[in-house]
């Protein structure tokens, strides 16, 4: 297979739970080649994502490596077989590559988790929330650049859309709902939006309001994706260049930990509408 100038956020994290399998064996990558027969270099590209694998060779190196986890292997094996380019694909040398690795992670995720303080959660947001939000924080931007963010995130939202929907939770505070991103109009539109999401059965909202006491997790943000195995979840935090992909286990059992706290002293879904729809009379 050939070498890769820019792998995907996908690409790279088939290698590197490559790696961690033959780490989890104590094999250095000279001796995991010479069982492969390959060179170490050969072995070093294919965990770095800079060269493709096949699913046969990845079998060949799990049973190397004596992993016996087979819902991981199989896992593994149909990120090197499923070569999907998506629409995100139109957007590449327009947007950050970040922004192109997030839609690629939520087209493949089999469940989608948010945690948001701020500001609405992306998924769930209207194109007039969008545009305000980043005509703000881009203000240098031309409009035809923030045009192009907006669609980006828009199109996004097919995950919830389509056919076989993502099942998705998001967990509100009520601060991001009260922070008037636009003007009134587009705040209740925005609320109208959130409520309209809320009832489908593939989507859950829950509210967490300013009067709970004992709550320190405002530094709980995330977006949550669930992979085919609890291994290969991945949490997507904001850093100053964009989207931070986390992937490491040990990091992936807090995140879940701070999902299940935040997401037990929000309000149930039933209350959390009742609450959205309050907000907006108030508007």
């Amino acid at each position: 297979m050939g070498r890769r100038q820019q792998p995907t956020a996908r690409q790279l994290r088939l290698g590197l739970e490559l790696r961690k399998l033959r780490e989890a064996a104590g094999l250095k990558a000279t001796e995991a080649a010479s069982l492969l027969g390959v060179t170490s270099v050969q072995i070093s590209q294919t965990e770095s994502g800079i060269s493709g694998v096949s699913g046969q060779r990845v079998r060949r190196l799990a049973a190397n490596y004596a992993c016996s986890d087979d819902e991981l292997i199989d896992a593994l094996v149909s990120m090197t077989t499923d070569r999907t380019r998506g629409w995100w694909e139109e957007y590449r040398g327009q947007l950050p590559t970040p922004f192109m690795d997030l839609p690629e992670l939520e087209h493949h995720a089999h469940f989608r988790w948010d945690v948001e303080f701020l500001h609405v959660p992306g998924l769930l947001q209207t194109a007039d929330y969008a545009r305000s939000l980043f005509s703000y924080v881009n203000p240098e931007f031309p409009q035809s650049d923030v045009e192009r963010w907006v669609d980006h995130r828009m199109r996004r939202r097919v995950i919830l859309e389509r056919p076989a929907p993502v099942p998705y939770e998001a967990v509100i505070h009520e601060g991001a709902l009260r922070i008037r991103v636009g003007d009134r109009t587009t705040s209740r539109a925005q609320l109208t939006r959130v409520l309209e999401l809320s009832e489908s059965e593939h989507v859950t909202v829950r509210v967490i309001p300013f009067d709970l006491d004992d709550f320190g997790g405002a530094g709980s943000a995330m977006v949550y994706a669930g992979g085919p195995v609890p291994k290969l979840d991945t949490v997507v935090r904001d850093g100053p260049n964009g989207p931070v992909f986390i992937d490491a286990e040990a990091q992936l059992n807090r995140y879940r930990t701070l999902f299940r706290r935040v997401e037990a002293v929000s309000l149930d879904p039933s209350r959390s509408r009742d609450f959205i729809h309050r907000l907006s009379k108030e508007l």
